[in-house]
């Protein structure tokens, strides 16, 4: 399944600020590449935001006109133009039926297109109150009743071979391309931009999230995140209504469509935090993204959750011993394919973790370990064996091999006697060379032990058959 100069205003900004990270960006106004790759009426507002103006109703289908082009207007009567086809643009028409006003349809479409390439020569060109009619009119394009989805008509085990595919995109592509060049472009001037740009405004969009169509989703990433970038009184706004959406997933509907996009623009944000990293972010590190291994339906956006996770980590390693205990805590007990995931995203952080974090957590952390490598599940096995390819996974275990080594013993022992495939079988005899020629004497002491203790076993088995064997001959032998 699987980025930005910023105007910063007028104002300084403080240091504490400043969390998010733009590197230089190779995009500008004339060269924008969109690239990437439950539901509710509408979100909970965060406690400062508690009302929200509704919608303003569609405009009625009517015949529109067919105006001129921008080039073919004197300069001074332009902005009236501009006005005329934001109109123009605010007639909504039915896409399911192809054959229905093809001529208005294109008309639409075409004063669309001269409406970006309006924006796209320069916003300044545009006046306030011709701004907050374009808003206006992407507004009511945009901000619309989405069709059921899929998990709500299907059985949720059945999966779609294409993706949905809204008739209407021709149309609305170029309302958020519309959108796109007018949060990115230089001369937006922020404290304009924001009257119209607000908090309702953004929490339309995140509800937009919920869209099936990827095209769609994939446009709403790439403006939520310039926005985010550009105007910073909406930061904390932003991820707060964010965490709501996460929430709401992880505790409620467990069923959303923008989870993945929604943590791919998380990525960003975090990999831009400050250091030291505020107590607010700890929180959501704790309490939203490692409760998103809890889903079912963790594999569709498990690679952005990985990624956001190993950002944590990467940037304060102390954060690791909390990390790893909550993978052990949703480990999942019957779901093979999100297991290996979960061992994989394990890796990761490990390559992270320090000394005096991973001692905190080995014993339960190889305890599940000696499990996975013991799953008759040959891609789970492998998986959890493959952690020893890692140079920083041997040197974490030789530090604590005392502890380690009698933990993993019987699972590598079973492995080698008893495991099914071949390949896992190998595998094993690899790690357990390994430790043999490394640790000689106290895998030999581990191997005493491992005996005593499967001698014991045995001794334990045969006085259970005898006595069964004796309760089976008193019931024989007492009268009926």
């Amino acid at each position: 399944m699987f980025h930005r100069i910023i105007r910063r205003g007028h104002r300084k900004v403080a240091k504490s600020d400043v969390d998010f990270a733009y590197p230089p960006a190779p995009w500008s106004s004339d060269s924008i590449v969109v690239n990437h790759a439950s539901r509710r009426p509408t979100l909970s507002l965060p406690h400062d935001q508690t009302t929200c103006a509704a919608a303003p109703e569609r405009a009625p289908l009517a015949t529109i006109e067919n105006l001129p082009m921008f080039r073919d207007v004197l300069a001074l009567e332009r902005q009236s133009l501009f006005l005329r086809k934001l109109k123009v643009c605010c007639v909504q028409f039915d896409f399911c039926d192809t054959l229905e006003t093809v001529k208005e349809k294109e008309i639409k479409k075409q004063n669309l297109v001269e409406l970006v390439d309006f924006i796209q020569s320069g916003v300044g060109n545009v006046t306030e109150a011709n701004q907050e009619e374009m808003i206006r009119m992407i507004s009511l394009n945009i901000f619309r009743s989405l069709p059921p989805a899929s998990y709500e008509i299907i059985d949720l085990e059945e999966e779609e071979e294409d993706p949905f595919l809204d008739p209407s995109w021709p149309h609305l592509q170029l309302v958020y391309e519309l959108l796109l060049r007018y949060v990115v472009s230089p001369d937006t001037d922020t404290k304009v931009a924001k009257r119209y740009i607000d908090h309702c405004f953004v929490l339309k969009l995140l509800n937009l999230f919920e869209s099936e169509d990827p095209r769609e989703r994939d446009y709403l990433k790439t403006i939520l995140h310039r926005i985010y970038g550009k105007f910073m009184v909406h930061r904390p706004f932003i991820r707060k209504a964010i965490n709501n959406i996460f929430y709401r997933f992880i505790y409620e509907t467990q069923r959303h469509s923008g989870i993945a996009e929604l943590l791919e623009i998380l990525g960003s944000i975090i990999n831009g935090f400050a250091l030291p990293m505020k107590e607010e972010h700890k929180l959501f590190l704790a309490r939203v993204l490692i409760p998103l291994h809890k889903p079912k339906l963790v594999a569709m956006y498990h690679q952005q959750l990985s990624y956001c996770i190993t950002q944590f980590v990467e940037k304060d390693y102390k954060l690791a011993d909390m990390v790893i205990m909550g993978l052990l805590k949703y480990w999942p007990l019957i779901n093979s394919q999100k297991e290996v995931l979960f061992i994989g995203e394990l890796e990761q952080v490990l390559e992270a973790t320090q000394a005096v974090e991973f001692q905190s957590c080995l014993v339960p952390l190889f305890t599940q370990i000696a499990r996975s490598i013991n799953s008759p599940h040959f891609q789970v096995a492998e998986r959890a064996l493959y952690l020893w390819n890692s140079d920083n996974f041997i040197g974490l275990i030789s530090q604590n091999i005392d502890v380690i080594l009698p933990i993993i013993y019987e699972a590598l022992e079973k492995n080698v006697e008893s495991h099914w495939n071949q390949a896992v079988q190998g595998l094993t005899f690899n790690v357990r060379t390994m430790f043999a020629e490394m640790y000689g004497e106290l895998f030999a002491e581990c191997g005493s032990k491992y005996a005593e203790a499967k001698a014991g076993s045995r001794a334990v088995e045969q006085r259970r058959q005898l006595m069964w064997q004796r309760l089976v001959a008193a019931a024989a032998a007492a009268p009926h």
